[in-house]
């Protein structure tokens, strides 16, 4: 199948209200703008350089997300345009992109990163870490970013029963921060879990954003 025809197969699959992230590392312009006419408009890159050098070229109205580790040295490249940064896991990096965000006068929206999964090397908060990181002057003080919400990668396994419970943990961790930080915050709306293996059991506990990559552009190598 194309890439727009894997789109409208994903879209069907879809709640009301919950945002396709085109995953589109490593894809070159012509795939991501095969899938911007298929009416994509939210792309997903993981490494700065490739993002910066993709929106000096694509289409302004694409609406970028960073969704991968992202270290505190390479914010200022992105802090002029990025509209969500999706692994926010420690103050040090809020505060950067605070800092840069300043200097770019504008906001920049952000999902705290939690770690859900039982595999190690995934990155994020655990939710005392949160909760510290909120209570913090340092947090209160921020007049450039907004939290919009939370984002998690669950374990990569076929048992979907765990898999399940993990998502069900990052909605009950959103919940949480909800009632007692952002009550009154129209913003704080986002679950970002869900990517091209789990990403309809994502759906099922509550994610309002799904990373598809795989299933949209196909595994074969772009030269």
């Amino acid at each position: 199948m194309s890439i727009s025809e894997n789109i409208n197969s994903i879209n069907k699959t879809l709640s009301a209200g919950v945002k396709l992230v085109a995953v589109s590392k490593t894809k070159p312009n012509e795939a991501i703008l095969e899938a911007y006419n298929a009416g994509v408009r939210i792309f997903g890159e993981n490494k700065v350089q490739e993002l910066t050098t993709k929106y000096e070229t694509l289409p302004k109205d694409i609406e970028w997300h960073f969704i991968g580790h992202l270290q505190t040295n390479k914010v200022k490249y992105i802090a002029p345009f990025v509209e969500l940064i999706h692994a926010v896991d420690s103050l040090k990096l809020l505060k950067t992109i605070d800092r840069e965000a300043d200097k770019n006068e504008r906001i920049i929206n952000c999902l705290l990163q939690f770690h859900i999964a039982n595999e190690e090397t995934k990155f994020g908060l655990s939710h005392d870490e949160a909760i510290a990181l909120l209570d913090s002057d340092e947090y209160q003080k921020m007049q450039n970013i907004r939290i919009c919400g939370v984002m998690g990668m669950a374990t990569f396994t076929e048992n979907t029963e765990q898999v399940r419970n993990e998502f069900r943990l990052l909605k009950n961790i959103f919940d949480k921060l909800k009632d007692r930080y952002f009550a009154d915050n129209e913003y704080f709306k986002e679950i970002s879990m869900g990517m091209s293996d789990d990403y309809l059991i994502a759906v099922e506990q509550g994610s309002t954003m799904v990373r598809i990559g795989s299933t949209i552009f196909g595994h074969r190598e772009y030269c």
